[in-house]
């Protein structure tokens, strides 16, 4: 997706920071897709193969996540490093919300999918009503960046229950979903640039389905041939798309390639 619409005036008394997330480029759907292959390979290796359960490595995973977080709101501008460990966190964690709910608590991927997704409308529409923009290229207060954060978290849950939905309790395996996942996102950017679909809501539909993409294309690569993946493990293939989400945030860490430039004061124009 192409950059969003400009920053709207910011409240008055709120504490001033440059932008903390980063520029939409092909870097950032690259590394997001990552990101969401590593939140699913990676919350299966800790509960299964290294016996954790679902419960320690949930509780283990959101202290991680809120540790991290109390750092990335302490920053003053964004950090690639620190934000895209936030990132795979908070993918991690979102995975683990869908899981407890449907494998703890017995509860149906139907069920799961459609509140996520009223929770998820909920927070926008509270971002909305408080900062009257959902733009991520005006995250520069710590009201903005809370409300950025919260909307993050249950696209990741939303999308890990809508991913699971499809390619488990409808059959359509992993490879079939990631298809249509991918078709979708397709049809987003095509509206987007081709019939003039709002930047905004384009961007935020295309980030949720990022998720199950992520995670169906995680699966395929981790899971058994017997159920319909390729057979790599989830510690293959969680590390090698850690090495590749390591080689990029570097990368970008060096060239601030997508990073928001700083305002110009008026005496500097």
């Amino acid at each position: 997706m192409t950059n969003e619409t400009a920053a709207f005036p910011v409240r008055a008394g709120a504490r001033q920071m440059l932008n903390k997330v980063p520029e939409v480029t092909v870097y950032f759907w690259v590394i997001k897709v990552l990101c969401t292959t590593v939140g699913e390979t990676a919350a299966d290796l800790l509960n299964e193969n290294l016996g954790l359960g679902l419960t320690n490595t949930s509780l283990v995973m959101a202290v991680l996540l809120i540790g991290t977080l109390w750092f990335q709101f302490r920053a003053k501008k964004y950090v690639p490093g620190l934000y895209w460990l936030a990132v795979v966190l908070i993918s991690v964690v979102g995975t683990l919300v869908s899981d407890n709910l449907t494998d703890n608590f017995g509860v149906a991927l139907e069920t799961t999918t459609a509140v996520f997704a009223v929770v998820l409308v909920a927070v926008f529409a509270a971002w909305y009503g408080s900062e009257r923009t959902l733009s991520i290229h005006s995250i520069h207060t710590v009201r903005r960046e809370a409300f950025y954060w919260a909307a993050i978290l249950f696209t990741f849950a939303l999308g890990t229950s809508a991913g699971d939905l499809t390619a488990e309790r409808m059959d359509l395996g992993y490879w079939v979903s990631a298809v249509l996942f991918a078709v979708l996102i397709t049809a987003v950017a095509a509206a987007h640039y081709g019939l003039g679909f709002a930047a905004v809501p384009a961007f935020w539909i295309a980030y949720i389905l990022t998720r199950p993409l992520g995670a169906s294309f995680g699966d395929y690569l981790s899971q058994a041939r017997a159920d319909g993946g390729l057979g790599l493990g989830t510690v293959g293939t969680s590390a090698i798309f850690l090495v590749l989400i390591l080689a990029l945030v570097s990368y970008l860490t060096v060239t601030r390639r997508d990073a928001t430039p700083a305002p110009v004061s008026p005496s500097e124009g």
